[in-house]
Order: C-alpha cells, then structure tokens, then sequence
C-alpha cells in the first residue's frame, strides 16, 4: 500500500481502539476523546443503516459546529455513505437547489432549521429528517448517536466518494465537488505541511466544518498527535481569549480574517498568547508583516481548490504576499488563452496537474458540462491567476472572472479591494461593476467601517485616487453594516445591490 492510500476513517477507528482517551477535540470547553467519538459515530453509522441507508447513498446534514457533528462525519464514512454539507445560512432557492440536485436518502439539521428547509420547499417527500435538539422529533440525532450499536463493517475504500461539497461560490448556481476518503486525507496532510504542526500542537478552529476549511480540520489528529480546539463560529472580539483559554499553538485564516483581527483596538496583551503559526489563504502583502509583527506570529500562507485537496501549495520560505510551492503530488503551470505557458513574470491561469492518482476531484456531481471546462486532459483549470516570481514562487492575482471592465480596462476586484482594504478606517470592502452612463460599467465599492471609525466617503475616495490607476478608482462608495459571506469568509458579491442611487457619487461634485 502507497503512502495516504489508508482512508482517514481507518485511521481514525485504529488511534480510537489504540488510544481511546487521547483527546481529539474540545468544543466551547468540552474534551471528546477518540473512544467517545468511535462510540458515537459507531451508532450513527449502524442506526442509518438499520433505516435502510447503503453505501453510496447521501445524507444532507444542516448542522452548526457540535460534538454530535463530529461523530456524524466519522459515522457517515464508516457507512459508506456521502455526506453533503449544507451552510446553515442556506435559505431559500439556494437551499432548494442544493437539497433537490443531491437528492438525498436522509436528512439531518439543527431543531431551528427544519422549519427553514421545509419553508424553502426543499424537504424530499418520504425522506427522514433526523433532528438535532428538539426531544419531540420523531427521529433524533440525539437517539442515533447514543444508541450503543457497534458498527463492525470495513470502512470504504480511499476512492470511494466520502463527500459532495457545494462549492460556496459568489455568482451563480453552486456546483457539487466530489470528495473521496483520498482526497480528505491528502487535505490533512497539506495542513500539516502548511500548518508545520508538531506532537502536542493545538489548533484553533472556528470553521464551520460544512465548509473544506473547516472539514480538512477533522484529518489533523489521525495523522498527528495534535488535538483541536473547536468554536462555534469566529468572533473578532472573543478571538484572541479564546485561543488563550484553550493554548492554541496555530490558528487559520480564509478570506478577510486576518485584516479583520489586524484592525480590532490594540492591546498589551496582543503578544500575550502561545500561537507560533496563523496558516491559511488570502493573506494580503499589505497586511502580512503587519500581522506578524503585531501578534508576534508566523504567516504561512496556501493556495487550493476543493477540487485538489483543498490545498496545492504552501509558502514555508516565507516570501511576503506568495503562496508558495507545489504540495509533493502536484504541479502547477501558467497558461494563456490559447493553453500556452507564459513567460516568468507574467500573468496566466492557474492549471494543477498530479503525479498521485486521486487527488485531482473526478468531476462535479450531475454537471457534466462545468466538469468539461474544469478537466481537461487530466489536469485542472482553476480559473485563477497567478504568476512566479524571479524565484520560481507561485504569486495569487484574484479569480479570472472577478473583474469589471471600466474606461476599456480589465479591472481586477482583488487589487483594488486589497488596496482599499489597508485604509485605517476600512475594515472590510468589495467591489462590483455596475451600470455606467457612457460605455462599459462603473466601479462600486462597499465598504464596512472600522468598528468605532467614522468613514469620510469623499475623503476616503481622494486617498483611493492617490492608491490606483484613474480607471481603477470606484465612481460609487456605499457603506455597509454588515457583507453576507460564504462558509469560507468570502463576501457574497451577488446580494450586492448594483443600484447607484443610494451611494456616493464622485461624479456628482
């Protein structure tokens, strides 16, 4: 057997028969060894079989961070059955979509969240619904997870599907990534490489674990000796102590995390913590040696898709706004328009190719057609950019498609809202095109001030005219209390309104 052939959920059952109180994780305080969690998920894996589950079949789970989700997704893997992690901010159409395309045999989600999905229409006629906290139910994930069944079948083999993730994407119907058990391991093991954690490690994890972010998490204490320190969901305010409280050694950043934390009110105690490590994707250079300095930690940035293992590359040589190298079992090249690799230096999409059989997703789950433009010929067009420096290091440039054609320029949303985003008053800010009243579209920005800062929107726009190129500087400025944001932290640009008579002009004197 090769390395990472050995699906996560057979690593998981021998460390819970070897080392049964170790300690996996602890949830708001809570200590779940791997003997409770083996139990627990031994239940559930033979109670969804005794209703007529078989592998293959997918259960749709709408559940917040809790222990019981923990042994929900080792008991899904140990059944062979596919879990399809739905955000439990899904609503509506969204919600519908999701539930209708998977089809699942079984539903689990949260007491407060059934009313959701049946409000939405979405709810499969003859489909259980197993819920989490309301005694009442008919079926309750409280009764599966106690249940004391053992579950003594072979867990699936590494390429067996183990997962169908929605991709949280910000514009357009979301498409079903297929996860096998192969692929969730090779996550842990580039967390662990980005990560560099060592035995006796805690990490800090605030994900949603319906998210990659957050699922990859649950593959760290299989194949390290490290434990996890779990949250119910992130808090600027209550970040720093709970990582104090709980002796986090790493914690993860995606999105906006990190420039969020950076522009909380300093204190003496932002030194005053054992973190050595903050990994993760979407660290800006304006913010990088900032952070550092500031908290006193190490940044150690990635880049990936859920369609590679969640993670591609890692930046371990510390090279300030890079995302690094290429994990072991990829390779990644630059191509233009025409599928030719560009020259060093300049801008082309980002194609991962592997050397390991599995690691590159199969396809996206009844969509042919985007497979076919994800896949071709073995390898995986991102639909990002980047280019390699002097060095031969991997530079991230934003999504391809994330741009607005203003004054006949491709402006790219990622450099302005980077540059807009390093305003002490900004905390954070997104952009989209809107309609312009001569040519192509305008740009709009939006912007969630600091908090306790007082934005002054036409000074804010003077400072952006010295920061960009006359075509890049937004025409439009609207402040915002608050983004809508995908499991991955990212802002929700299509609920973005695109109307331009309640903003901020600069055209209008």
């Amino acid at each position: 057997m090769s390395d990472f052939d050995e699906g996560f959920v057979r690593l998981f059952t021998q460390a819970a028969r070897t080392d049964r109180d170790r300690v996996f994780a602890r949830f708001n305080g809570e200590a779940l060894p791997f003997g409770t969690l083996d139990r627990m998920s031994d239940s559930v894996a033979a109670e969804l079989r005794r209703l007529g589950l078989e592998p293959g079949d997918r259960v749709a789970l709408m559940l917040r961070n809790s222990p019981a989700v923990l042994a929900t997704l080792f008991g899904l893997g140990k059944a062979g059955l596919v879990w399809v992690p739905i955000n439990a901010q899904q609503r509506g159409e969204g919600l519908r979509y999701i539930i209708e395309h998977s089809e699942p045999r079984a539903i689990i989600a949260d007491a407060d969240l059934v009313p959701v999905i049946t409000g939405s229409g979405a709810a499969p006629v003859g489909v259980p619904v197993i819920v989490q906290g309301d005694p009442a139910a008919a079926l309750r994930l409280e009764t599966l997870l106690e249940s004391g069944a053992r579950f003594e079948h072979e867990p699936p083999g590494p390429d067996a599907t183990f997962a169908i993730m929605y991709t949280s994407g910000t514009t357009g119907r979301p498409k079903g990534v297929l996860v096998s058990h192969r692929m969730m391991r090779l996550a842990g093991e580039a967390v662990a490489r980005v990560s560099a954690a060592r035995d006796g490690d805690v990490l800090f994890v605030w994900e949603p674990l319906y998210h990659i972010g957050g699922a990859q998490m649950i593959v760290m204490p299989l194949i390290r000796s490290v434990s996890l320190a779990m949250v119910d969901r992130f808090s600027a305010s209550r970040f720093w102590d709970q990582v104090r409280e709980y002796g986090a050694t790493h914690i993860h950043y995606l999105g906006g995390i990190l420039q969020i934390l950076l522009k909380q009110p300093p204190s003496p105690r932002d030194h005053d913590h054992p973190v050595r490590i903050a990994w993760g994707g979407g660290c800006p250079k304006e913010t990088w040696t900032p952070f550092e300095e500031r908290f006193g930690v190490q940044i150690r940035e990635c880049y990936g898709m859920t369609e590679a293992s969640s993670i591609t590359t890692c930046n371990d040589e510390g090279v300030v706004g890079a995302v690094g190298r290429p994990m072991p079992w990829f390779t990644v090249d630059l191509l233009d328009a025409e599928g030719k690799p560009v020259p060093k230096g300049e801008r082309g999409e980002i194609v991962v190719r592997t050397n390991r059989p599995g690691a590159i997703f199969p396809g996206y789950f009844r969509n042919p057609e985007a497979t076919e433009r994800a896949l071709k010929d073995g390898a995986l067009h991102t639909g990002d950019l980047g280019s390699l420096d002097a060095n031969g290091t991997l530079l991230f440039h934003g999504r391809m498609t994330d741009s607005v054609r203003c004054k006949g320029e491709n402006v790219s949303a990622w450099e302005v809202e980077h540059i807009a985003a390093t305003h002490p008053a900004v905390e954070d800010c997104a952009i989209i095109g809107v309609a312009a009243d001569v040519g192509e579209q305008d740009i709009k920005l939006f912007v969630k001030p600091k908090a306790g800062a007082t934005v002054d929107v036409p000074a804010l726009s003077a400072w952006l005219g010295q920061q960009l190129a006359p075509y890049q500087n937004p025409r439009y400025i609207a402040l915002v209390e608050e983004f809508e944001r995908t499991p991955s932290q990212r802002i929700m640009k299509h609920k973005l309104s695109p109307a331009v008579n309640d903003c901020w002009d600069r055209q209008a004197g």
